[in-house]
């Protein structure tokens, strides 16, 4: 009785819902009538003021739009003009992004429906603030004018060593100027462009560095926390804070195991449960970070704790892709002990006691 109540209030609230498929020049939308009649279908400019001119000064409607490029500022901008807005997360909804039927069209009504219906079948997400939006905007620019370097390291440590010769290693803040004199005299002339833009990319690269270090000293003090986890740096946490956005979004730390798609895939039918690969939902960019933490703290220069300890036990009992398994399992069980230190703002201690240690294992595998 109840959930019926809760139903009718909910269809009640609002006496239309649209469905919007966000495209990147033009955006389609189905408009649905109180008994799910379809009132008005079209499309309108992906721009502020194409939105604008169909949604300001209506009453209030329950929007639903997928996760995409354009998925934050429109939904702010919905919001600020008095909608309920929903955003979809788009790889979980099969019946869009899997049917043999997609168009624009059909997509923009489907939302419609599924939101009118139950907006759990959306499974909603929630953008971070705009605020929040451009700093962490900053740490992905320097990890695009990193991958950008890396490229072009790679680029011309295989030209020369096509010619027979190698140039020697180091690390690539200092590429440019190492292996300057190393270059073969009969292509010294063609790389040099191209070690002038290492050595550019560097500069702008450390340059951001000042600016996360700025940004986090400044505006996210707990950041400071998370970085007492030895190979856990500036960029990590900082990310992990931004990303997460709020630290009580979740009921428990082994949660965000979860969330960054850590946690194995089920596929249980009956007696069969197979073991399947991690998920990787969430935020890709975080995970490989976290993933980079882990790789040195069971790697050979990572201080010795309980956490390397753990995850080197379960290197040596893994076989052949033992290593990989661990990595995994350190890594869902950092990203747990990141909120945990970031709700009780306690610093990280390396040799906890030994229920500590029990009880985080417990939480690691659950997640």
């Amino acid at each position: 009785m109840k959930r019926t109540a809760a139903k009718k209030v909910s269809q009640s609230t609002f006496a239309k819902t649209v469905g919007i498929d966000l495209g990147d020049k033009f955006s389609h939308y189905c408009l649905l009538g109180s008994e799910g009649e379809l009132i008005e279908e079209g499309r309108f400019r992906t721009t502020r003021e194409g939105l604008a001119s169909h949604f300001e000064g209506l009453p209030n409607m329950r929007v639903a739009l997928e996760t995409g490029t354009h998925s934050a500022w429109v939904s702010q901008l919905l919001t600020a003009l008095g909608h309920d807005v929903i955003v979809a997360n788009a790889g979980q909804i099969p019946a869009i992004t899997g049917s043999d039927k997609k168009t624009d069209a059909n997509d923009a009504e489907n939302l419609a429906r599924f939101a009118r219906f139950d907006p759990k079948l959306l499974h909603p997400i929630t953008h971070r603030d705009k605020e929040k939006q451009i700093d962490l905007t900053v740490i992905r620019l320097r990890a695009k004018l990193v991958e950008v370097r890396t490229t072009l390291i790679n680029t011309v440590r295989s030209t020369v060593k096509s010619f027979g010769s190698r140039l020697p290693r180091c690390i690539a803040d200092a590429f440019a100027d190492k292996c300057q004199p190393a270059l073969p005299a009969e292509l010294r002339t063609m790389l040099q462009p191209l070690l002038c833009q290492i050595g550019d990319l560097t500069k702008s690269i450390k340059s951001y560095d000042a600016s996360v270090e700025k940004i986090a000293t400044e505006k996210y003090p707990e950041a400071a926390i998370l970085r007492t986890v030895p190979g856990v740096g500036p960029i990590a946490s900082l990310a992990f804070v931004l990303t997460i956005g709020n630290k009580e979004r979740f009921e428990t730390s082994r949660d965000v195991g979860a969330y960054l798609g850590l946690r194995p895939k089920r596929s249980q039918s009956g007696a069969c449960d197979p073991q399947l690969r991690i998920t990787k939902a969430g935020d890709s960019y975080l995970r490989k970070t976290l993933v980079q933490c882990a790789h040195y703290i069971i790697g050979p220069l990572g201080p010795d704790t309980a956490l390397r300890q753990w995850g080197l036990r379960l290197a040596g009992r893994g076989g052949k892709n033992g290593k990989k398994r661990a990595i995994t399992a350190v890594t869902r069980k950092l990203s747990v002990l990141l909120h945990r230190l970031w709700v009780t703002r306690e610093r990280y201690c390396p040799f906890p006691a030994e229920s500590q240690i029990d009880r985080a294992d417990a939480v690691a595998v659950q997640s």
